[in-house]
């Protein structure tokens, strides 16, 4: 079991009864005896986002068991700082699970080797299923299998800017 195993093992209890999913967990830096200090970086979500009391509850709630991990585990012992966050609006998708939550949205992956002439590909996630995914992209689209994507993410696409002294399109107006 990795590093990244076993910090989900011992956080996930303490956040479900919260209603607070663990996105994702990043392990970096020295290791074990380097004397380099070690970054866990913990994202978490939930239905509506997070705000910062949320990330300040999740530091309260997890850093006492893992403190108790990075004392009592060999293969983790050592000095750590923490980092919690929400995954943010270009988030990172690492497992089958991040990518059915998007499907419908622009994503961006990268892949290990070229597929139809290229390593980088864009489109709208269209379908999902236990081995890969399907990306519509400019008509067609292209079939991704999991062990073929070396890096994912959403993408966030900024709309124009509303002119000066203009309203808003009505369309474009939050409904009450």
């Amino acid at each position: 079991m990795d590093v990244q195993d076993r910090v989900r093992a011992v956080i996930e209890p303490l956040l479900t009864p919260l209603g607070i999913e663990l996105f994702d967990v990043e392990f970096i830096g020295g290791g074990a005896g380097s004397g380099r200090s070690q970054v866990l970086r913990v994202s978490v979500d939930r239905d509506g986002g997070v705000d910062l009391d949320t990330i300040a509850e999740v530091s309260r709630v997890v850093s006492p068991a893992l403190d108790a991990l990075f004392e009592t585990d060999t293969a983790v012992r050592g000095r750590y700082t923490l980092e919690v966050s929400s995954p943010g609006v270009e988030r990172p998708l690492r497992t089958p699970a991040h990518f059915r939550r998007v499907v419908g949205e622009m994503v961006s992956i990268k892949t290990h080797e070229e597929i139809d002439g290229e390593r980088r590909h864009r489109g709208v996630l269209q379908r999902v299923d236990d081995d890969g995914i399907v990306l519509e992209a400019g008509g067609a689209e292209r079939r991704l299998d999991f062990g073929q994507i070396a890096a994912a993410r959403t993408v966030f696409e900024w709309g124009p800017a509303p002119k000066p002294g203009k309203q808003p399109h009505p369309r474009a107006q939050a409904k009450v």
